[in-house]
């Protein structure tokens, strides 16, 4: 027994190995890998449709596409191989395909080669439609979509808002004439009046007789 708990006072001095252990990402299904590429495609195609609608810079349009395009292809390939394995190989190979035509005309770009440039973009345009062929059949949406244009402003501006009718104010009534009423019968003045007018003429009458014959 004395030596038995010797032996196992002993053991405790080895240090105990701990297993490591390396975390792994669980492969999408189908449709999450789906969900998350159309979410890569639609902001590479809103991307590139700003680029082709933009002004000049120092890059040309054809080298920015392709640098956004190469990007894509990259998210894409990082999001890893689906459980459903069936169709993937041929999508990540036209996604592939669509990356090295894309660097491409990024090289010839650079290297200010205008007949290679125009050799490249024709394969790169062959590749683009070679890819959303595959995505389509894949299952994607946006992958399958061309760039996205930019929304005019003057078409918002249009119909922004909606036009308020003007308010009439009603005419406003005309007051009815006031009629005053006779108070009732007043004294005759006027025999009095015409009178004395009687007796003007009359001394008017002597005025002018007394100067006519004189």
């Amino acid at each position: 027994m004395l030596a038995l708990l010797v032996a196992g006072c002993g053991g405790g001095d080895s240090t105990e190995s701990t297993p490591t252990t390396t975390a792994t990402t669980a492969a999408l299904t189908k449709a999450q890998l789906i969900e998350q590429g159309d979410a890569i495609c639609a902001e590479v195609n809103a991307a590139v449709g700003s680029v082709e609608g933009s002004a000049e810079s120092a890059t040309s349009p054809a080298a920015q596409a392709a640098g956004l395009y190469g990007g894509m292809v990259a998210s894409l390939k990082n999001l890893g191989a689906p459980q459903e394995s069936e169709g993937y190989p041929e999508f990540i190979a036209a996604a592939e395909a669509l990356a090295t035509a894309e660097d491409e005309v990024k090289l010839a770009s650079e290297r200010g080669d205008a007949a290679g440039l125009e050799t490249a973009e024709a394969n790169a345009s062959s590749a683009l439609v070679s890819f959303q062929a595959a995505a389509d059949e894949y299952g994607f949406e946006k992958c399958g979509e061309g760039p996205t244009p930019l929304s005019s402003a003057s078409g918002e501006s249009e119909s922004g808002g909606a036009e308020v009718p003007e308010t009439v104010e009603p005419e406003a009534e005309e007051a009815p004439e006031a009629v005053e009423e006779a108070p009732g019968v007043a004294p005759e003045t006027g025999g009095g009046t015409g009178g004395g007018g009687a007796a003007g003429g009359g001394t008017g009458g002597g005025s002018s007789g007394g100067v006519g014959p004189g």
